[in-house]
């Protein structure tokens, strides 16, 4: 049988980005652990030897966007001007990297999101993920101002991004007809610490 076979009517296929959003479309439907890599592979039209040259697990189906997503978050931090208030920075570029899709990619979104907020099974892999999203914000925080990633200011910037992060993705999956990108900069307004003075 080819890679290219027939496995339920449904056109194969064709991106890692197709393939993650059918594998996360049965993961909310049936459970991520209830649900195997062949019974992706025969949903998405492939075998299970092509999934495993996109993926090398089932869980990273979820973060086939990740890469993009901390490097335009850095991008977008170090694209800010030293005279813009730090919040401003921070929210344009966290809403921008994190929350800012396709319209085709909404649905995708989406399920991520559930995922993330709902299955144990995935919530190990997501803390890897959120570490990075956090250094990055506290990267930036501590090149501001001149102080140690360790010191105060810093490290509460980081886990308020990320905490503005989350609540925003759980507000949104929990009211659908919301919109994301506003909830998001909402969110980061109320998290965010003041910058110090001086």
């Amino acid at each position: 049988m080819t890679d290219t076979a027939d496995r339920g009517g449904r056109p194969a296929a064709t991106s890692a980005h197709e393939l993650a959003a059918v594998a996360q479309r049965l993961f909310v439907e049936q459970g991520f652990d209830q649900t195997s890599v062949e019974d992706i592979a025969r949903a998405a039209g492939i075998s299970g030897r092509t999934f495993f040259r996109y993926f090398p697990t089932k869980a990273d189906v979820l973060w086939v966007e990740s890469e993009g997503e901390i490097g335009l978050l850095r991008e977008r931090l170090a694209a800010g001007a030293p005279t813009e208030r730090y919040e401003d920075v921070v929210v344009r570029a966290v809403v921008d990297a994190l929350a800012t899709f396709p319209d085709d990619q909404v649905e995708w979104a989406r399920h991520r999101a559930q995922l993330v907020l709902r299955e144990p099974a995935v919530q190990a892999q997501a803390f890897q993920r959120h570490a990075r999203w956090r250094a990055a914000a506290v990267e930036y925080a501590g090149a501001r101002t001149g102080q140690p990633v360790d010191a105060l200011f810093p490290t509460a910037v980081g886990h308020a991004a990320l905490a503005a992060t989350l609540t925003a993705h759980e507000y949104w999956v929990a009211h659908p007809g919301s919109d994301l990108t506003g909830i998001l900069e909402q969110a980061l307004r109320l998290l965010l610490p003041a910058e110090p003075a001086g």
